[in-house]
Order: structure tokens, then sequence, then C-alpha cells
């Protein structure tokens, strides 16, 4: 038994075990203003410069209003937005409405990999406070190239995706699953544990 205690504390010694206090929770995030969320995220919000996936079962369940808080924040602060192949034409009097100020809202049309390319354009640049887009059945190639130009460019990144896509592995750092229009589950969280139940917005 000795041996077995020395042999782990000379692993711990040369650094080879990761003791698990070494990771600490992303620093720099955005409050997404939903209080419940907030407190269970690492960070308090939004991880800045990564990619953040919603994935929900069908569109209408209060997708946009899970980001119009934060929208409104940084389209006030003189941040654009930019909306990369949305399924639908944004109405612009409820974006109005949520304190979102117009004239920073940018809307790309493209398809297909066009539009995985003008998102990856968007993120990298770091011209934009945010960047959402409907990737669908992406790859996880594709993905990371998100993730990757999210962190280059510094911006926040939200990719719309179906709910079966929870089953493949991603490289985002958050995964949220909207189960309902004021209910959220998070599935993966970059730096923290995701909760067991979900959350009440």
């Amino acid at each position: 038994m000795n041996a077995q205690v020395i042999a782990l504390d000379r692993l711990l010694d040369e650094r080879r075990v990761w003791k698990g206090q070494a990771l600490t929770a992303p620093s720099g995030a955005q409050p997404t203003e939903h209080v419940t969320l907030d407190a269970v995220l690492p960070g308090g919000g939004w991880p800045e410069g990564a990619l953040s996936e919603i994935l929900l079962s069908a569109p209408g369940l209060g997708e946009l209003r899970l980001l119009w808080p934060t929208l409104a924040r940084l389209s006030q602060a003189g941040e654009r937005l930019a909306l990369v192949a949305p399924p639908f034409l944004p109405y612009a009097p409820a974006w109005q409405a949520a304190g979102i100020v117009l004239q920073h809202l940018e809307i790309i049309r493209a398809r297909g990999e066009d539009a995985l390319w003008a998102a990856e354009q968007c993120l990298r640049s770091g011209s934009c406070g945010a960047v959402l887009c409907w990737p669908g059945q992406a790859s996880d190639r594709a993905l990371r190239r998100l993730q990757v130009a999210a962190e280059t460019g510094q911006t926040l990144g939200f990719a719309y995706r179906p709910a079966n896509a929870a089953h493949n592995p991603s490289p985002a750092a958050l995964r949220l699953l909207l189960e309902g229009p004021a209910q959220v589950r998070v599935l993966k969280c970059r730096g923290g544990l995701a909760p067991a139940r979900a959350i009440v917005l």
C-alpha cells in the first residue's frame, strides 16, 4: 500500500497527473441577463471569444429571446450584430422592442458552405460584438472552424442547431438545449460542470 501512495505522490510531484484544482472558470464572460442561467455558467455568462450552441427541437421556442438582452446591451454600446442566414426574416419591430439598435444589425443572406464561410469571416474579423448563425447539420470540422474563428476575433458566436445534434460531440465552449420557451438545459460548459437539472429562466 505504501509503495502505491509513494508512486502516486511521485506522479503528482512530477505533474504527470492532473488534480483538477488547476482548472479555473473562464475569465471574461458576457452576462446572459437571465439570473438563474448566469448563476450556473462558469464566469457568469456567455463565454467570450467562443462559440455557444443553442439546440432546439423546432423554431419558435424563444431562442431569440434567450439572446436579446445580451444583443441589446451590445448594440446599445455600438457593437455590430451579424445574423448569418437566419431561417426567417427578422421582424424588426420585435427586435427594436427588445432594445436592439437596428442600425447595428446586419443580416447576411447565404446558403450552405457560403453561410458557414460568412459566419467564420464575421467571427474572425473581430468587427462584430456577436455573430448568430444557423448551420444545421454542420460537420465537426465546420464547427471547429467557427470556434477557432470566435477565439481569433474574440467575438461571441452563437450557432442555432437541431436538438438531435446533442448526440454528437462539439467543439463549442457552451451547449444549451432549449426545452421550452423558458426552460434551458446546460449540456456542456467549458470550465465547469453542467448542472443535472434544467434551468427555468
